[in-house]
């Protein structure tokens, strides 16, 4: 079976100005870790935050330490760090923010990066192929997704979107990319067909895109692919 990719609620911010704030991404976090272990093995995604006005190493800071305060050396899980587009005052838009966070983590053997491909696409540092590369083996999971490049819109592959997924796909198998895929398609998605996984990234990328849209749309595809 695949690895499960749980995601923490949208609502945490590890490296909040509020201590209260901070406490309950402490305590929904770790409680989830502990439930990830009811199923050993498998993969817990979470935003790394917004430093809401304390600087962006101030941020890292404490992220990383609340990392610190809930893992602990037995876990089966993998905790991904998300990218995010840096708006406002998020962590996480460039790979070396990630990597400074996944540096101070003391299990960092338990640590990797979550690739969203919309949120890269509309943030300052949009360059798919250079982050798969910074990233390397520490990428374990993607959010498939695209967007014209100015919000999160949560399009289809292979559309109307800026992301050239044809690059996306060299990047990916350039560094053997074997993790995990998931669709990010709002209110674009549709109830996911019974689709074949073939290991290939664009060939899976390109017949699960085609299992989500309309008629139209999947004469582009395939065209495309």
């Amino acid at each position: 079976f695949a690895k499960i990719l749980a995601h923490a609620p949208y609502t945490l911010n590890a490296c909040a100005e509020k201590e209260y704030i901070r406490e309950f991404a402490y305590n929904t976090m770790l409680d989830d870790l502990k439930r990830m272990e009811f199923v050993p093995g498998n993969l817990y995604n979470f935003h790394p935050g917004s430093h809401v006005g304390q600087g962006i190493e101030k941020g890292i800071e404490m992220i990383s330490n609340l990392l610190n305060s809930i893992m602990w050396k037995e876990q089966t899980t993998t905790v991904l760090l998300e990218t995010m587009s840096g708006k406002g005052s998020e962590v996480g838009s460039k790979f070396e923010e990630l990597r400074e966070i996944i540096d101070r983590v003391e299990l960092d053997d338990k640590m990797g990066v979550c690739l969203d491909t919309g949120h890269l696409n509309y943030s300052a540092f949009p360059d798919q192929t250079a982050f798969i590369k910074k990233a390397g083996k520490r990428l374990i999971a993607l959010h498939i997704a695209d967007n014209e490049g100015k919000t999160d819109q949560h399009m289809m592959p292979f559309g109307r979107g800026k992301i050239d997924f044809e690059t996306v796909v060299r990047a990916l198998r350039a560094v053997d990319y074997q993790g995990s895929e998931s669709y990010r398609t709002g209110k674009y998605y549709r109830a996911l067909q019974e689709v074949t996984l073939t290991g290939d990234p664009r060939t899976d990328i390109v017949n699960i895109a085609l299992s989500q849209v309309g008629y139209q749309e999947s004469a582009y595809i395939k065209e495309l692919s």
